[in-house]
């Protein structure tokens, strides 16, 4: 993992965050990780920036009714932090993907409705995520390889949006534009 006092500071951010139940922060702090993880191409940034991401969403349900599954999933999250930020200290790539896999089946490990839920939410936070790496200018085909999501998945959320690409000076390119730079690439 790369960047280390960068991803420790997030997760230390991120931990308040939880604490105060603040959504917009956690969203935030999900985005500054993929920035990282854009530069890096590191599955570790990646794998944190889509658990903060996916945290957000479930205290964000937590405060529309599912209120004790999701106090519960916040503090066992809150124990695999502390763990991860010691990890990356004694910087143990070992240490810190069991701990990063800790925080996925914490997050997975509900039963019912709620489950499916959070399936949901990691499946499209993993999307949402390769969209963010994909327009800062990283190969569809690599995005989604980092993301385990399938090119066509990227591709379908990817042409719902405008994509901004940093290369181009920031400059959106409309649906009509992308269309054309793809046949280009078949001729």
């Amino acid at each position: 993992m790369q960047e280390v006092d960068n991803i420790i500071s997030i997760l230390k951010e991120t931990r308040n965050a939880i604490k105060n139940k603040d959504v917009i922060s956690l969203r935030s702090l999900s985005d500054q990780t993929i920035h990282t993880a854009t530069v890096s191409q590191d599955p570790d940034n990646i794998a944190i920036a889509v658990i903060v991401y996916t945290l957000g969403k479930i205290i964000e349900k937590g405060k529309n009714g599912e209120r004790e599954k999701c106090d519960e999933i916040c503090r066992k999250i809150l124990i695999d932090i502390e763990k991860l930020i010691a990890s990356l200290k004694i910087n143990n790539p070992k240490i810190i993907r069991n701990n990063l896999n800790s925080m996925r089946k914490h997050l997975e490990g509900n039963s019912g409705i709620f489950k499916k839920y959070i399936q949901d939410v990691f499946r499209k936070a993993s999307i949402n995520k390769a969209s963010k790496i994909y327009e800062h200018g990283i190969s569809m085909e690599t995005t989604a390889s980092l993301l385990g999501i399938t090119m066509f998945d990227l591709a379908s959320y990817s042409g719902q949006k405008n994509i901004s690409f940093s290369g181009k000076g920031d400059k959106t390119i409309s649906t009509k534009e992308r269309i054309k730079i793809a046949m280009d690439m078949f001729k």
